[in-house]
C-alpha cells in the first residue's frame, strides 16, 4: 500500500523523525512518499524553491497514496500539512482506493483532554471524518494495515490515484 506521509520538514530533527519512521514503515509492508526523499523536488523545505515546483512534486506524492500518515506534533498543525490533510480529505471523495488519514498525535504539550484541545478543530475534524488520530506510530502502523487488508480484498492494491 502507498501512503503520503506529511509533516512538517523544516529542521533536520522533522526530516530525520519522518526518515526514521519509513524506514520503518517499509520494514512493515507499506510503501510512503516522503517528500524529503523525492528524486524530483531535491529539498522541499528550502524556501528558495519555487512553491509551484513543490506543490506539483507533492500533489503527485499525495494523489498516487491510498491512504496519508500526518505528523501533527507541535504548538499547532504546520500550515502544509494542513493543507495536505484537505487536499487527500477532497481526493477521498472521488476514488475509492483512498482508505483514510491517519494522524501521529504524541507531543504531550499539546495532548491536553478534550476535542479539539492542542489541535485545530477544522483538521481535526477533517481527519475524523475518514480516520484516526494515533500517539504512537505502532498505533498508526496497524490502522494502515487495516486499510492495505481491505484494499487487497477490494482488489484495489497498486491501483492508486489518477496520476502515476
Amino acid at each position: 500500500m502507498k501512503i503520503y506521509f506529511a509533516g512538517p520538514l523544516f529542521t533536520p530533527y522533522e526530516r530525520d523523525f519522518i526518515s526514521k519512521s519509513a524506514v520503518t514503515l517499509r520494514e512493515n509492508g507499506i510503501d510512503p512518499f516522503v517528500p524529503h526523499e523525492n528524486p524530483k523536488f531535491a529539498n522541499p523545505a528550502d524556501t528558495r524553491s519555487p512553491a509551484k515546483k513543490c506543490f506539483d512534486a507533492d500533489f503527485g506524492g499525495i494523489d498516487g497514496a491510498n491512504a496519508m500518515l500526518a505528523i501533527l506534533n507541535g504548538a499547532e498543525v504546520d500550515d502544509g500539512t494542513a493543507c495536505e490533510i484537505g487536499i487527500f480529505s477532497e481526493l477521498m471523495k472521488v476514488d475509492p482506493t483512498k482508505k483514510g488519514i491517519v494522524a501521529l498525535h504524541d507531543d504531550y504539550r499539546t495532548q491536553a483532554k478534550g476535542e479539539g484541545k492542542g489541535i485545530n478543530g477544522f483538521v481535526l475534524g477533517c481527519i475524523l471524518k475518514s480516520g484516526v488520530v494515533c500517539k504512537t506510530l505502532e498505533e498508526a502502523i496497524a490502522q494502515l494495515k487495516i486499510w492495505q487488508a481491505e484494499l487487497e480484498a477490494e482488489g484495489h492494491l497498486g491501483n492508486t490515484g489518477r496520476a502515476s
